[in-house]
């Protein structure tokens, strides 16, 4: 079953397409502001609910909270230093082969997942030390 999109979702999708990254709800929110395709804040957090249950769009929290969206498109790795935020990608995956068993032995329709590691990068160690 296809689901519905109203326009603000559409919006958002057309929007993150084209920016390519992830990005805040209130970032989004100004960017599609300064398009001229104005929504309210509400809006967006909504239509980017309904587009994270669609499997359209995936979120990652930073260690400060903040939440990120962009496209779902791949999994997405990162290791993240608590004291400066730097967020290192992580390219190889150590779970695909998990969440074919977990897909298959729990009958669950797995859109994306994400792994991130949450320490200090080699800079911050320095200097703590």
């Amino acid at each position: 079953m296809k689901a519905i999109r109203t326009r603000s979702q559409d919006r958002i999708l057309n929007l993150l397409k084209n920016i390519k990254q992830s990005i805040s709800a209130q970032d989004l929110y100004i960017e599609l502001r300064n398009r001229s395709q104005s929504m309210g804040l509400a809006t967006v957090y909504r239509s980017l609910e309904a587009l994270k249950l669609e499997g359209k769009v995936q979120v990652r929290t930073l260690a400060n909270g903040e939440a990120l969206y962009s496209l779902t498109q791949e999994d997405r790795h990162h290791l993240t230093c608590l004291q400066c935020g730097l967020s290192i990608p992580i390219h190889q995956c150590p779970v695909h082969e998990l969440e074919n068993e977990l897909k298959s032995s729990h009958k669950f329709k797995v859109f994306f997942h994400t792994l991130e590691f949450f320490g200090l990068c080699n800079q911050c160690q320095e200097i703590s030390q």
